[in-house]
């Protein structure tokens, strides 16, 4: 028992000395939306830590393909925001691109969670 409090111990302080980051994964994040509902879908998007990367017009008939990136974990529920957005009008697919650094103050809130 006392190895393994000692292992824990030095673990802990090794990782406040190394300083190290917690990682998200990110998503693209493609939304097809007619285009009465873009700023609604842009606001919510931002509200939810995502950088839009672009938007472009699809076809003639009134619709918008907008692409973005943003952390997993303020996506998990978008089907569902989205469909109240855009009252059941628009659809989204989402695929992995990469890990970004946790922002400070997330971090440091599941920090508190694990202690």
């Amino acid at each position: 028992m006392a190895f393994q409090v000692a292992g824990s111990l030095a673990l802990k302080e090794a990782a406040k000395a190394a300083s190290m980051a917690l990682l998200e994964p990110v998503l693209e994040v493609q939304v097809l939306i007619p285009d009465d509902y873009l700023g609604a879908v842009l606001a919510d998007l931002a509200s939810r830590r995502g950088r839009v990367s672009g938007t472009e017009p699809i076809g003639t008939g009134g619709r918008t393909l907008v692409r973005a990136e943003g952390p997993e974990i303020e996506v998990t529920r978008y089907a569902i925001d989205l469909r109240s957005l855009t009252h059941g009008s628009g659809t989204f697919s989402r695929h992995y691109l990469r890990h970004e650094p946790m922002p400070t103050a997330l971090a440091a809130k599941l920090a508190e969670v694990d202690a």
